[in-house]
This record gives structure tokens, sequence and C-alpha cells, in this order.
């Protein structure tokens, strides 16, 4: 990891509008909790589907999207990426370093709020705050990755990765069985189920493939950015 380009990545997202939508969603998830605790409405059964539809379903890929383009994306966008990369630094460095900045705001911005809304409405009830927001975390790792990869190959990566998450993540992967094996929620839904013992949370998938696959995207989508950036001339073309 190298500290400098970690602080530009850092300011790129805490620094622009993005911050305001790295805050919004997870203080809606909150408010949400709050709202069902305070109407008598926080049993196990909602907890778990709050943070299914909400949490992993809606917060999660879309914070991921936030997090894992605006560390890259507008760089190139705007043409600085030409100034960092005539650096003498390697170009899988900046991308390992991209992602590890992405990947700390996803757990900073989506694990832990996960935590808080699902503590509010059942403490540890069944593991359930803890369960959720593990995958959380290792979800939002292998969309930092992914999206990240994806603000490199194309300059349209906001718009591929919201059709992505809205599209396949939100309905082919929770509405076609088959799917759901492809889909960085559902296994991010698998790790909550292994780690919790409600009865109210189940998946199809195992926690051998969910585990592996989140692995090999996560790995895969960081050595491709880093070959990719290496496409990169210092015109900014590829």
């Amino acid at each position: 990891m190298n500290g400098v380009i970690a602080g530009i990545s850092y300011r790129s997202l805490l620094g622009r509008r993005r911050i305001w939508l790295l805050v919004v969603l997870p203080l809606v998830l909150i408010g949400l909790a709050v709202l069902l605790r305070a109407v008598g409405n926080g049993s196990e059964a909602t907890t778990v589907t709050l943070m299914e539809k909400f949490a992993l379903g809606t917060m999660l890929p879309l914070l991921g999207l936030i997090a894992g383009t605006g560390v890259i994306a507008p760089e190139i966008d705007d043409g600085t990426i030409v100034h960092l990369l005539a650096k003498p630094i390697s170009r899988p460095v900046i991308a390992r370093t991209k992602f590890l900045v992405a990947a700390s705001m996803l757990a900073l911005f989506a694990a832990v709020p996960t935590f808080v809304a699902a503590y509010l409405l059942v403490n540890l009830e069944s593991d359930i705050a803890y369960g959720f927001a593990l995958g959380a975390g290792v979800g939002g790792v292998a969309y930092a990755a992914v999206f990240m990869l994806l603000g490199i190959l194309t300059r349209h990566a906001v718009t591929i990765g919201i059709a992505y998450a809205l599209i396949w993540e939100g309905v082919v992967g929770n509405f076609v069985p088959g799917a759901r094996r492809f889909s960085i929620q559902q296994w991010a839904q698998t790790v909550a189920d292994q780690v919790s013992s409600s009865p109210f949370l189940s998946t199809e998938i195992t926690i051998g493939f969910a585990a592996t696959a989140l692995l090999l995207v996560t790995v895969g989508a960081v050595l491709w950015a880093g070959r990719r950036l290496r496409s990169f001339s210092l015109t900014g073309d590829e």
C-alpha cells in the first residue's frame, strides 16, 4: 500500500459530494431501525428482512459502487491519472492501494452501520448483528474490487454498475435460483447465515462456495485492475 496514493484517494472520496452519498444510506438504515423499534416491530423476522432487503440488497451494492468507482474513475475522467502513472510506482501497487481505500470505506459505511442497525432492533440475539455485519464486510470488499475494476475498464462505470446492482443483484439474483450462485449479495447473505442462528435467515448457497467465490472475485478483480493500468499510456489512452 502506498501512503501518498491512499491519501489522495481518501481525499477524493471524502472531500467531494460522494461523502454525502456514503453517509445518507447508512443513516437511512439506522433511521429505519430506530423507527421499527419505536413502533414495537423489532422482531427477528423484521430485522432479517431489513438486513437482507435494504442493508445487503440495496445499501451495500450502491456504497460499493460509490467507493469502488470513486477511488479511480474521476482521475481517469479528468486526466489526472496521467500524473499518478508518471510516478515511479508499480501500477499493481496503485490498484491494490485504491482497492484497500475503497474496502476500508465499505467497512466504515456499510459493515459498522449494519451492525448498529441490527443491534438496535434485536441486540445480539441469534448473532444477527454479527452475521450481517460480517456479510456486509466481506461483500463490501468484493464490491469494492469489482467496481474499482469497472471504473478502470469503462467511462460508463456508474451506469453499468447501477444496472448491475438493480437488475442482476436486485431482480435476477433474488428471483432466478441458478443466478444466485453468481451474486455477491447472495454470497454475503450466505456468510451472514453461517454466523447467525436465526431461523428466519437461510440461503441455498453453501459457505464453501460463497467464501471461495468472494475470494476469487476480489483477488481476480484487483489483479486485473493492476494489469489494466499497465495498458494506460502517459497520455491517458490505452
